[in-house]
């Protein structure tokens, strides 16, 4: 035993781990994510919201709508999609527990009773014992305790490995808790602005409507025409049609509101959201690009699988090293239970067991290889998930700027329509004009007022997905006063130093 000790020590302190060490990938060196030339480069500068640490921060509370947090906070409770990312994170999570066991001493314990009958003939001794082969029973119990001394690390690059592989479903996630958020705000905002849109298309019916009585009015007074009202007419069964599309369209959004709230669209309730009972944010959601690489969840499960699997370099190179295994066995066995605690019965034994690769047609060194070609993958994928996110966020910014002047010519275009059509209407009451020009009025006004509605709704859901595309990562300024001196102050973003390249010496020789 002192002898196994000895070996167990002296093995022990030469072990190392071979492969590569993980290096997490450099902080990006740009401080904006839209260049000088692009058409809204002011946007690139950090504006005055500040970044929030925790990336499952409550981001849709900003638009100040108990009903749309009630919303989200069902689905975030019941999404099937959910449930099945969170069950495949407690497995990745137990897997990882059952690798980090196979680095503690193995023991295992061991009861058996049989009925045996010995050959005696096998043995030469045919005929020698009258009664035939003798039979007994045997009764035994015992245990064994086995240790891989774990040499060039293979084990510990397992447990590694597993421990990435855990965070990478880990922030996958909280990928797809941010994705059915932001899915449940998008289909909230386009419910309210398909309402707008039928607020809208209902009151154009109404002053149809009312072209088609004064039209009818003007003829029984033998001022107008047959012509006249007939046009009327049919502005009205025309304007009619856009109805029942967007009652579909309203269909259509209530029922994918419902599967993300992992209910039957028979069991939704109403939804009588609109948009300007909602409160658009004041202030563009948006950190720098060091502190978005360190937030993004789909950035952060690229860096872990890049961790993943520069652990399975080191996995794969071990494998080309000798393995040292000790362990010891007790068993107690007798023909009957009563001599099974006497020591006369009692066996043992000790060992160290050496297994090293010789000769297998190049098989591990193969092994090795796909291991560090994997880990060149694993870093450009990560590198183009990184460029993918700050294109996200560009167009984004880009977006919001070109949003609010949307939204300030739409708004300048249906006053502008509005006028022109209160004169259309008053000059054709005194006879100036014919019914044609009041219609044509009316068609720009009912394009102006759906062009305000479709950029207000594009700007909230512009506004929602920036929100998803940074994280949620912001919170917005807190007000002046006495308890929120601190309060609004940005919080630090920690900056990686430079590092060498994950895989940089992936490439050397396997020795430790």
């Amino acid at each position: 035993m002192r002898r196994i000790s000895a070996l167990f020590l002296a093995s022990a302190l030469a072990g190392c781990t071979v492969g590569p060490d993980f290096q997490p990938p450099t902080a990006p060196v740009t401080a904006s994510y839209l260049s000088s030339s692009d058409p809204y480069q002011t946007m690139a500068a950090v504006p005055s919201g500040h970044p929030d640490a925790e990336p499952s921060g409550r981001w849709w509370a900003s638009f100040r709508s108990p009903e749309l947090d009630a919303l989200v906070d069902r689905a975030l409770a019941h999404n099937y999609s959910l449930e099945a990312s969170n069950a495949t994170l407690a497995a990745s999570r137990d897997a990882l527990l059952a690798v980090e066991g196979t680095r503690l001493p193995q023991i295992s314990a061991n009861a058996r009773t049989e009925q045996e009958q010995i050959n005696l003939a096998n043995y030469g001794f045919e005929g020698l014992v009258p009664t035939g082969n003798p039979e007994f029973h045997l009764y035994s119990v015992g245990g064994g305790v086995s240790y891989d001394l774990d040499l060039f690390g293979r084990v510990r690059r397992q447990v590694e490995q597993g421990a990435a592989r855990a965070e990478s479903q880990q922030r996958q996630t909280e990928a797809a808790h941010l994705a059915v958020a932001g899915q449940v705000v998008n289909q909230v905002l386009t419910i309210a602005a398909i309402h707008a849109r039928i607020a809208t298309a209902r009151s154009l019916l109404s002053d149809d409507q009312r072209n088609v009585d004064l039209t009818q009015k003007r003829r029984q007074g033998g001022e107008g025409t047959l012509v006249e009202v007939l046009n009327a007419q049919s502005q009205y069964s025309a304007d009619q049609n856009d109805l029942p599309q967007l009652e579909q369209q309203l269909a259509e959004a209530r029922h994918m509101l419902a599967i993300l709230l992992a209910i039957p669209p028979a069991d939704l309730g109403p939804t009588d959201f609109e948009l300007n009972r909602l409160v658009l944010p004041a202030n563009v959601p948006v950190a720098l690009p060091s502190a978005l690489v360190h937030r993004r969840p789909d950035i952060l499960q690229a860096e872990a699988d890049l961790h993943a699997a520069t652990a399975a370099i080191g996995v794969a190179t071990a494998r080309l090293y000798p393995d040292i295994s000790i362990g010891a066995t007790l068993e107690q066995a007798a023909p009957n239970v009563r001599n099974l605690a006497k020591g006369a019965f009692r066996g043992y034994d000790l060992f160290a067991a050496f297994t090293t690769p010789i000769f297998d047609g190049g098989t591990l060194k193969a092994q090795r290889e796909g291991a560090v070609a994997d880990a060149r993958a694993a870093d450009a994928t990560y590198r183009q998930t990184v460029l993918q996110a700050f294109g996200q966020v560009a167009d984004l910014l880009s977006a919001l700027q070109s949003d609010a002047m949307s939204v300030a010519n739409e708004q300048q275009s249906v006053a502008v329509a509005q006028r022109s059509l209160g004169m259309s209407r008053r000059s054709f009451e005194v006879g100036n004009s014919s019914i044609l020009q009041v219609l044509d009025s009316e068609q720009l006004y009912q394009h102006a007022r759906t062009g305000l509605v479709s950029a207000q709704a594009r700007q909230y859901l512009d506004v929602s997905r920036l929100y998803v595309a940074t994280a949620g990562g912001w919170i917005p300024p807190t007000p002046a006063g006495p308890s929120s001196a601190n309060a609004g102050s940005p919080r630090s973003v920690s900056v990686r130093k430079p590092a060498a390249a994950p895989v940089a010496n992936a490439n050397n020789d396997g020795k430790p």
